[in-house]
């Protein structure tokens, strides 16, 4: 049995097109939708799914036709999954691609796909100068058609200090993250050296490791030290365990985190109780919402009959982007689809921004502090850099 499936996203999208040439016709634009829908990032996987599939349909509403149709794989959280898909979508049809959702996935694919001049639109591959062909390198070029509409994680993370310092009053931090991912070692370094500069002291830096379940020997270390908050740079499957650890043990000073924190799964595994002084960085929130950010909820809640996470936002902003991409363009050409990229001027529910050389959006990061597992409110934070 295959371990990646392709499905067509919803009925509807099928409407008003030819069974010719295998069911679509010169005005049926195909998306390639690249996600993790099972195994250790499902959570985000299948949340951006339904925010492409909900950006297709209203595309699809608006248009008055089928004219973009979804071609859906699931990677199984795997890397090396990832890349055969993304080999298939290589020689598919699809004039352009959406996901993985991890930075891992991502980097996995983006030769494969430039190689091929399929555009990729990044969701949240937020790994430092992961769209460069030499991430180590940042003089590297930049892979031409690869995009992400998510900060990285050195602004994340950088913003997050900025924000512990200014807002949390923090001084002196202790850091307890994940070793063996990209992601929270990229948080790690951008956080330290921003706190750092601003005057605070990191006065412990400890690990775990994916996929740990028992946190409770480190945290009492921890819980010994002197320290104003607690920053957990991860994924929520043990972010959520360690906070639940740390409060039943009497650590009751603020805890914070980046997105990866951004998940439904996060409040199921904590409890209510222990997300009180609970902060993370994001790049979307439903706390406040504007009429145009609003009428997004409304529609994703109609549709999936739960509230969207940033993972869903993000997503939803990815695939119209490219949508509007291609409609600037008026072609299936890759080359001129690329180019509407690079000149975009993109307003989407996660913010409004153009590309920098990189591919990355120009955006501001938000910091969102949870009450009882429940998004209460936001601030926007730009750290200073030099």
């Amino acid at each position: 049995m295959k371990k990646f499936f392709t499905c067509l996203l919803v009925f509807a999208l099928l409407a008003g097109c030819s069974s010719a040439n295998g069911g679509g016709n010169s005005n049926t634009y195909k998306i390639g939708l690249h996600f993790e829908l099972t195994g250790g990032a499902a959570d985000y996987g299948n949340a951006e799914l339904n925010g492409a599939q909900l950006a297709i349909k209203l595309a699809n509403e608006k248009a008055g036709s089928a004219k973009y149709e979804g071609v859906v794989y699931d990677d199984l959280s795997s890397t090396t999954e990832a890349v055969t898909i993304a080999t298939t979508l290589a020689a598919s049809d699809v004039v352009g691609i959406v996901g993985p959702a991890t930075s891992g996935a991502s980097a996995a694919t983006y030769q494969i796909s430039n190689d091929s001049k399929k555009v990729v639109i990044s969701p949240s591959a937020t790994a430092n100068n992961i769209t460069l062909v030499n991430p180590d390198d940042a003089s590297s070029p930049v892979f031409d058609y690869v995009f992400r509409v998510c900060f990285e994680d050195s602004y994340q993370g950088a913003a997050m200090a900025q924000f512990a310092y200014d807002h949390l009053n923090a001084r002196r931090v202790a850091i307890y993250g994940d070793s063996t991912t990209d992601y929270a070692k990229g948080l790690t370094a951008s956080f330290t050296n921003q706190f750092n500069k601003l005057g605070g002291s990191i006065i412990t830096t400890q690990y775990y490791v994916a996929k740990d379940t028992d946190f409770s020997s480190v945290l009492t270390n921890i819980k010994s030290m002197n320290f104003d908050v607690l920053y957990i740079p991860g994924y929520y499957e043990e972010a959520g365990l360690i906070i639940k650890q740390a409060r039943a043990m009497g650590i009751d000073c603020p805890i914070i985190g980046g997105d990866g924190f951004d998940s439904k799964s996060l409040l199921d595994l904590a409890g209510a109780d222990a997300l009180n002084q609970v902060y993370f960085t994001t790049a979307y929130t439903t706390a406040g919402a504007s009429d145009s950010l609003q009428a997004f909820i409304d529609a994703y809640q109609k549709e999936y009959h739960e509230e969207p996470s940033m993972f869903a936002a993000l997503a939803f902003d990815a695939t119209n982007l490219l949508i509007e991409a291609i409609e600037s363009a008026g072609s299936k050409d890759p080359a001129k689809i690329q180019d509407a990229l690079v000149n975009i001027q993109f307003d989407g529910i996660t913010g409004s921004f153009s590309f920098d050389k990189a591919h990355t959006p120009i955006k501001s990061v938000l910091v969102v502090e949870l009450v009882d597992g429940v998004q209460s409110g936001a601030i926007s934070v730009s750290p200073a850099i030099e």
